[in-house]
């Protein structure tokens, strides 16, 4: 037998987190399929291999800090540290595309990559870790599935906006644009902290999602 469809609305903290993540992975998307283009363009000796060594190094960072960071947040009860966390990792993101402004050498993308990484190992376990804890009962499927509608719609706008902008306004524009958009979703994320930090609801446990190439 089926069960009942529930009509309780979505959890705000699920709203608020998801329109966070709409924000910051659309302005991401803006310059992700344009970022090749860039490295050969505007960086000295820029080359297909230097674009590669850009995605290792944030990768490497990331898989070498994310498990240490992870692990201390665990050490302490109750959402405040993952909360904050999240908000610190999420504008760290917002920082990287302004100083790819004035990157000039490889190396410079390799560390704003590595930046990257470190602010990723901030904002996406403790961003699964919050949303699993507050998601609604019965509606896991229909919430995650909103969440990747969500991201899906946005990366699509963001990256065909991308290639078009590129060619009307440039690279410094679209990175400022990018800073901005990916700002105001950190910034989003600060409305749900009063409910966040004194509403604890009870873990329910939902295990991942698709994280931003």
């Amino acid at each position: 037998m089926n069960k009942p469809e529930s009509k309780t609305p979505i959890n705000p903290i699920i709203k608020v987190m998801i329109y966070s993540d709409f924000l910051v992975l659309s302005a991401l998307s803006i310059y992700g399929p344009i970022f090749a283009l860039f490295v050969t363009r505007q960086i000295t000796g820029g080359s297909a291999q230097v674009v590669g060594f850009a995605a290792a190094s944030y990768w490497l960072t990331r898989s070498i800090v994310q498990l240490p960071i992870s692990r201390f947040l665990d050490k302490y009860d109750g959402e405040k540290d993952d909360f904050w966390a999240m908000v610190i990792g999420s504008i760290l993101f917002s920082a990287v595309p302004i100083l790819f402004i004035f990157a000039k050498m490889p190396w410079h993308i390799y560390l704003f990559q590595a930046i990257y990484g470190l602010a990723d190992s901030l904002a996406v376990p403790t961003y699964l870790a919050i949303f699993s804890h507050h998601i609604d009962k019965e509606k896991e499927n229909f919430e995650w599935g909103l969440h990747s509608v969500s991201i899906g719609i946005g990366v699509a706008l963001g990256a065909a906006s991308g290639g078009y902008l590129v060619d009307k306004v440039g690279f410094n524009v679209i990175f400022i644009l990018t800073s901005i958009i990916t700002f105001l979703g950190a910034a989003v994320l600060i409305t749900i902290r009063q409910t966040l930090l004194t509403k604890p609801q009870p873990v329910i446990p939902i295990i991942t999602r698709k994280n931003h190439i």
